[in-house]
């Protein structure tokens, strides 16, 4: 393949990735929520966005979910302790979230997060 034709399925594929960033923070602007980027660690927040990832794995001997959500301005991972899934919990789909966020290392985490 030409790199010119590299180029341009690349040049696709991020537009194609910017429009959905931008899709996903109108989505949470006409719904009155806040977006991941701009809340606060340490901070009661209610955001929504599409779960990239949903993962079992094990904290201290004990089962805990754990998925990847994005909105378009940030991402926050997700950890439901006690759980090895939940219904409807699945990469892909749009969900809205409380909690309070707290970080851990680099990654800015709910735990238990009420979800709808």
């Amino acid at each position: 393949m030409p790199k010119s034709a590299i180029r341009r399925s690349l040049s696709r594929w991020a537009n194609h990735e910017n429009d959905q960033a931008m899709d996903l923070r109108r989505d949470s602007e006409e719904a009155g929520l806040q977006a991941i980027g701009d809340v606060p660690d340490r901070e009661w927040a209610r955001v929504q966005g599409t779960l990239r990832t949903v993962t079992l794995r094990p904290r201290g001997g004990v089962p805990a979910l754990e998925a990847e959500l994005y909105d378009g301005s940030g991402v926050l991972t997700l950890i439901w302790l006690g759980r090895r899934r939940i219904a409807g919990i699945n990469p892909g789909r749009s969900i809205r979230i409380s909690g309070r966020i707290s970080r851990i290392e680099d990654l800015r985490v709910i735990y238990n997060p009420r979800y709808e």
